[in-house]
Parts: C-alpha cells; sequence; structure tokens
C-alpha cells in the first residue's frame, strides 16, 4: 500500500503538531511529497520538514490561516507551484476548546466554527483546481463526539458533525470526477493538545474503552494512510470512527 502512495502530493493542514505530524511522517515514509499547513507553529512545522527532509523525503512548510480565504488560497497555490499538482488533501487542522452552555460568548463561538468548518470549506476549494482528476483523495478530521457528545463539548461536536455532513455532501459533488471524500473520527488520541484531559480523567477513558489503552497518533494515521490508498478507491462519503471501541 505504502508504495502504491510514490510520488504523490499531499498537503496536510494543522500538520505540524499532534495527528496532523504523525499524518506528514507517515506519508512521506510513504513516498509523498508533503506539504505542511500551519497557522503559528512555524518553529514545529520547520522541524519537522527538516526531519522529514533527512529521512530522505520531499517536504514543504507553508504558512496561513485557513480560515481566511486569501490565506487558504495561498496555502494551496503554492503547494501546487511547488510540487506541480495536489493528489491528496487531508483537513487535520482544527481547535477543540470546551465550554459550558451560557459561558460562550460570540467569539468563542465563531473560532471554533472558523477553524473547524469554515477553513476546512476554504482550503478545499482552493485546493480544487489542482486536485487529481481523477483520483483525489481527500480525508477530513471529524471527532467521535460528533457521535456522543460530553458536556461542554455541544460548540466542538457540533462543528465535528458539521465535517461529518461536509464529507457526505461533498462526496456526491466530487464523485463524478473520480475524487473520494472520507472523515476520520478520532477519540481521545495522545498529543500535546490532550495532555491535561488525560491527566484529568485518562484512567477512566482506558477502563471504558474496549481495546484497553489511549489511542497514539500512529493509530489515525495508519487510517488516513488506507484511506488514500488504491485500495480505498470503492470508499467515499464515509466517516470511519477510530477511538478503541467506545462508540
Amino acid at each position: 500500500m505504502a508504495g502504491s502512495l510514490s510520488g504523490k502530493v499531499a498537503l496536510i493542514t494543522g500538520g505540524s503538531r499532534g495527528i496532523g505530524a504523525a499524518v506528514a511522517r507517515r506519508f512521506a515514509a510513504a513516498g509523498c511529497r508533503v506539504a505542511i499547513g500551519y497557522h503559528s507553529r512555524g518553529d514545529a512545522a520547520t522541524a519537522l520538514a527538516r526531519e522529514i527532509a533527512a529521512a530522505g523525503g520531499q517536504c514543504m512548510a507553508v504558512q496561513g490561516d485557513i480560515a481566511d480565504a486569501d490565506a487558504a488560497q495561498w496555502i494551496a497555490t503554492d503547494t501546487a507551484d511547488r510540487f506541480g499538482r495536489i493528489d491528496i488533501l487531508i483537513n487535520c487542522a482544527g481547535i477543540g476548546p470546551y465550554r459550558a452552555l451560557g459561558e460562550m460568548d460570540a467569539r468563542f463561538i465563531r473560532s471554533i466554527l472558523d477553524a473547524n468548518v469554515l477553513g476546512m470549506v476554504l482550503v478545499t476549494q482552493a485546493v480544487l483546481p489542482h486536485l487529481t482528476a481523477p483520483g483525489g483523495r481527500i480525508v477530513n478530521f471529524a471527532s467521535a463526539l460528533a457521535f456522543r457528545p460530553i458536556p461542554t463539548s455541544s460548540v466542538y461536536s457540533a462543528s465535528k458533525a458539521a465535517v461529518v455532513t461536509l464529507t457526505h455532501a461533498w462526496s456526491k459533488e466530487l464523485g463524478p470526477k473520480g475524487i473520494t471524500v472520507n472523515a476520520i473520527a478520532p477519540g481521545v488520541i495522545e498529543t500535546d493538545m490532550t495532555a491535561s484531559i488525560l491527566e484529568e480523567r485518562g484512567a477512566s477513558i482506558v477502563s471504558s474503552t474496549p481495546l484497553g489503552r489511549i489511542g497514539q497518533t500512529d493509530d489515525i494515521a495508519g487510517v488516513a494512510l488506507f484511506l488514500c490508498s488504491p485500495e480505498a478507491g470503492w470508499i467515499t462519503g464515509r466517516t470511519i470512527i477510530a477511538d478503541g471501541g467506545v462508540t
């Protein structure tokens, strides 16, 4: 499967850290030329690009706020100018703050929707003119909380439910072009962003997980790699819940 992706061009938003960084490493190891889209963590993006290059891969880092239409356009065109085309888009960028009902202001709500919904739409639209057709792959990142929200996660969960619906709708629009669109809905994955959650309730998460452990970034990167491989060519419009069996 890995060899079948050799030479492909993959743009990964939110690729400087956490799950996005693991996806970037896995795709580079599979022979993809990788573009890491990032917003503010230039140090992490540059370090990861150097790491991938040192391992023999081809990688570039491109900065921009995906919720800004001009920046989203720049991320897409800069990647296509450097690598000639885009075969794979991984929409991994997003934020995940929680706040109780009654404690949310408009700025808080907009920040989540801008990062998790608006940004994904803008980047996908910007990439479309450069996306290989037929054969292009789009993988969006939802969350298991779209299917089982918890107290204080309401707006975040709703934003990820929107990702599920957008994925299904886009698969209908892009299917005739030979482009598949799927999503991954992870449960709690061990990253720097989930450190506080795991400290507070890691033991209870493990006890409620049939596979009996906390998910790792490589668990999710492997699903993304599969969805972008020829073996997944007959799968589109689907959201794969990857949470160790909790949902």
